[in-house]
């Protein structure tokens, strides 16, 4: 008899709980629990590439009236970063990019080496001009990306979402800001 009861108390427990956990409902067996509003930010996710230095990227036309676009960039200032750039990155948010940055303005060619997505690269001269802008469709499923080079000239280049410059209106000749870290 006490057995009987015991596993009749642990039934009425279990119950209880797993009650408590569902939430109030209505005589029509809809959810009456609201969410608890809360003075912190809900935590977001890790933000792309954390360890790199950032920097925010303004683009500005070419008169520098009217802003066109921004995003927060990661830095990629050294031959390793550079190399890898995006490749090991599996999306990027609407607000981000990549700033790739070289010690003077020269000739060069990026490639989309085992990229997952499309992407606008951007040419940008030592004074801040934009020199050139490919749209670069992502690599097929059996490519690995390497034969797709786009050339142009720089001392800067910025990588950020498919057609980014092109919903923002951003063409050769307008005009691109930043601070790099000391």
């Amino acid at each position: 008899m006490t057995r009987h009861r015991t596993w009749a108390l642990v039934v009425v427990v279990v119950a209880a709980a797993l009650g408590g956990c569902v939430g109030p409902f209505d005589a029509g067996g809809q959810s009456t629990a609201e969410p608890t509003p809360t003075d912190e930010p809900t935590p977001t996710a890790t933000p792309v590439h954390s360890s790199y230095a950032q920097t925010t990227v303004t683009v500005q036309d070419g008169d520098g009236d009217a802003e066109l676009g921004a995003v927060e960039a990661a830095i990629a200032d050294n031959g390793t970063l550079r190399y890898t750039g995006l490749s090991d990155t599996e999306s990027l948010p609407e607000d981000r990019g990549m700033l790739f940055v070289f010690d003077s303005e020269r000739d060069l060619t990026f490639v989309m080496r085992e990229m997952d997505f499309a992407i606008d690269i951007v040419y940008i001269d030592s004074n801040g001009t934009i020199t050139s802008i490919h749209h670069a469709p992502a690599p097929g499923p059996d490519e690995d990306g390497e034969s797709q080079r786009y050339s142009g000239r720089g001392q800067y280049v910025l990588e950020v979402n498919h057609n980014w410059t092109t919903d923002r209106g951003i063409e050769v000749g307008d005009r691109v800001a930043f601070e790099l870290p000391e």
